[in-house]
């Protein structure tokens, strides 16, 4: 069976049995929501579960998912480098929200987490106003720590990395519920049974 190298919502969904879905967003992030049977393996740990994604993509396509795309695109593009194919959803987790499908998180969890890449608009932001305001009250200098940022985030964008977000990635309100680093990760050839779930949005509308 093949797949595209990216597919739609509406092009994944019927298929979704047929695939093995990973989710490279950080565990608090998928406890706020994920694709059902969707298994967690944080981008940064992409590397040490090359062999498990390596047979469960001779087993069933995988679909590798994060917040909108732009993670999963470079897991994607890691795996590639090792000869493992694997496609993207358009879009991510929030394109499938978006279309009325059902996002599962586990049962008895109070607070969502933000997307990565809202936690990084944020931090930049108020690192900017923050560099801004020292500027003013304290010593001119302090506009250094505003034009980093912006150099960040210009490299950021020509590179397709964030730096931020692998500092913000490693926090302890985004690495709550992670595989602990000498514990063996989830295979995605056999997602163990997930817990009891609650429905994060509405079931797909007629």
């Amino acid at each position: 069976m093949s797949v595209s190298a990216a597919l739609s919502v509406s092009e994944a969904f019927p298929r979704l049995h047929e695939l093995t879905v990973v989710d490279v967003r950080t565990p608090g992030e998928f406890a706020s929501g994920h694709l059902p049977d969707a298994v967690n393996i944080p981008l940064d740990r992409v590397g040490r579960a090359l062999p498990e994604l390596r047979e469960a993509a001779a087993r069933k396509p995988l679909l590798v998912v994060c917040a909108s795309g732009a993670r999963a695109e470079n897991a994607v593009a890691a795996l590639a480098s090792d000869g493992v194919d694997a496609s993207v959803l358009i879009g991510g987790t929030a394109a499938w929200a978006a279309g009325g499908h059902r996002l599962d998180r586990p049962a008895g969890r109070s607070r969502a987490v933000w997307a990565m890449e809202r936690q990084v608009r944020l931090t930049a932001g108020a690192v900017v106003l923050l560099g801004l305001a020292l500027a003013l009250l304290v010593h001119p200098a302090f506009q250094l720590l505003s034009a980093g940022i912006a150099a960040g985030l210009v490299f950021s964008a020509l590179t397709n990395t964030c730096g931020m977000a692998v500092v913000l990635g490693g926090l302890p309100f985004n690495r709550r519920g992670a595989t602990p680093p000498d514990a063996p990760l989830p295979s995605p050839a056999a997602p163990a049974p997930a817990p009891a779930a609650a429905s994060v949005s509405e079931e797909p509308r007629a």
